[in-house]
This record gives structure tokens, sequence and C-alpha cells, in this order.
């Protein structure tokens, strides 16, 4: 198993907004805190999906990531993300990334346009070209609506600063098949997915339940590393509730909703996402308790 670059366990951390729409550094800084010193995370994902990055400026990516690294970034991993469906405007953000201080990039196949694969190809590399930041690999083709193939991948990981991939590809038998022939570390982008993952060589979990069920999380990729597959097992079947749950919807919508539950609230979305219902904030709640976990 290859060593894991950023930790085993990180969660891809919403955005806090005030109630004006505006980013809350102040509770981007709380939370990121939280997740590190009380939920034990071993890193954290900025400017992800979860983070509703297409919803962000430049300048507001930037911020964010300044202050977290203030918060957390001498005791945990701070990756940011930064991939669009353009390649230039991604380079940029990869730059202004490097300038601030990630310790990491994610950078999401291009989106929409559907680039075929030697055109993704010299994307990543282009991207990880322009700084000297490790670049973790964001494999999700239901959301990009290209994947990433076999052939792709083995040539991407000759380059020295592509070393990880974020996998919501949900094909744990290709996964493996890159895993078994290079040394990238393998992180689950599914959360019911991690335990799968960690059979055929994952190193741990970019997470959205997370939030909620890092502690879990962490027992369970601890039991099967020490070899304590029925205690894995056994985790992972307590937590499946949240693990899916939280996806009954656009996962950043309900993170938002079950953190207020909480008590830990981060204000709104941006447009086009909207709050929660009261059905499904109904039903996130039952799976938090499902699960185990504090409503």
């Amino acid at each position: 198993m290859p060593t894991p670059p950023f930790g085993r366990l990180l969660t891809a951390m919403v955005t806090p907004f005030r109630a004006d729409g505006a980013l809350d550094l102040d509770a981007a800084a709380a939370l990121a805190t939280y997740l590190v010193d009380d939920l034990r995370n071993d890193g954290l994902v900025i400017s992800g999906t979860t983070g509703e990055s297409p919803t962000t400026t430049d300048a507001e990516k930037a911020e964010l990531l300044r202050v977290v690294l203030d918060a957390v970034g001498d005791r945990a991993s701070v990756l940011t993300g930064v991939g669009t469906f353009s390649t230039a405007h991604t380079v940029e953000l990869a730059r202004q990334a490097a300038e601030v201080g990630a310790h990491g990039l994610l950078v999401v196949t291009p989106y929409y346009s559907r680039p075929p694969q030697a055109g993704l190809l010299e994307h990543f590399r282009t991207v990880a070209d322009a700084t000297d930041r490790p670049v973790m690999l964001y494999d999700h083709p239901g959301r990009a609506a290209v994947p990433l193939a076999r052939d792709t991948l083995l040539r991407l990981a000759e380059h020295e600063r592509v070393i990880a991939v974020k996998d919501a590809t949900g094909d744990p038998v290709a996964s493996s098949a890159v895993v078994a022939a290079t040394g990238l570390a393998y992180y689950s982008g599914d959360d019911p997915m991690t335990l799968p993952l960690l059979a055929v060589g994952a190193v741990g979990v970019v997470g959205t339940s997370t939030h909620f069920s890092a502690l879990g999380t962490r027992a369970m990729i601890e039991a099967y590393l020490a070899g304590d597959v029925a205690g894995a097992l056994a985790w992972h079947r307590r937590l499946l509730p949240i693990f899916t749950g939280v996806f009954a919807t656009q996962g950043v919508i309900l993170v938002k909703a079950g953190l207020a539950l909480q008590g830990r609230p981060v204000g709104g979305l941006r447009a086009p996402l909207v709050p929660a219902t009261a059905e499904e904030t109904a039903a996130l709640a039952r799976a938090l308790e499902a699960a185990g976990l504090p409503v």
C-alpha cells in the first residue's frame, strides 16, 4: 500500500457564508479547527464541490485558503480545489494556491467539454508543471462526464508531482488495477466505498459525511489496517446510514443542514443550490441517529 501523502482521513469542507452571502472567514477557521482538533481529520480539502467552488471567486478561494492554513495548517494537510474546465484558468488557480501556501492541489477532470484522453493527459500535465505542489487527481465521471482511462492514469503517474487520486468512479476493479501498477495513493471520494477501496489498496478517504462521521471513519480505517476486518466491517455497517444519507440530495446541502442541527451553523448556500427541505432535514436527522451520531 502506498504511503498516504496527506494522511488517511480528510474532509472536503463546506464553505461558510454570512447572511449577506459573503464568505464567513471566522466561521471557516472555527469549522476547520473543529474538524482537525475535535474530529481528528488528518487534512482538509477546501474549494471542492462540497465547498461550492463553482460559485466562489478566485479572490475568495485565496482568502479561504489563507484563513484555513492559518487555523490548522501547522497540524493538518490543507489541499485546495483548483480544477475547472479551462486549462489556463486551472493553471492560474494552481499558481495562486501555491503562492498562498497550499499543501496540495485537487484537480478535477475538466467537465462539460468532454475532452478526449489525449486532452486530459495534456491538461493534467500542464497543471502539474505549473507549480511545485503535489497534485491529487479527482476522477469523478458522474460529475465530469469523462473518466480517466487506465492508460491515462498510468502515464500521469509518471509525473513526479502527480501522487494521489480521489476516486469517485464506483469501479474498484479498475481502481485496483491502477493501484497495483503505480505508486499513486488512492483516496475514496465516495464515503460508502471507503472500505471496499481499502481492500484493494486505497490509503484513505476524502469524505463529505466525515463532517459528522470522522471519528468512526478513522476507527474503521485503523481497524482495517490493523487486520481487524470484522471490526472495520462493523464500523462500515454502523456508519452506512450517514455515508449514504448525506447524499440524498447534493452533499453540501445536507452537510450544512446537519451542522445546523448540531448547533454549528455555517450559513446558507449560493444559488443555484437551495437549502434542505424540512423532509430532507428530518431524513438526515434519522440517518445521523441510525449511525449513532449526535443530532
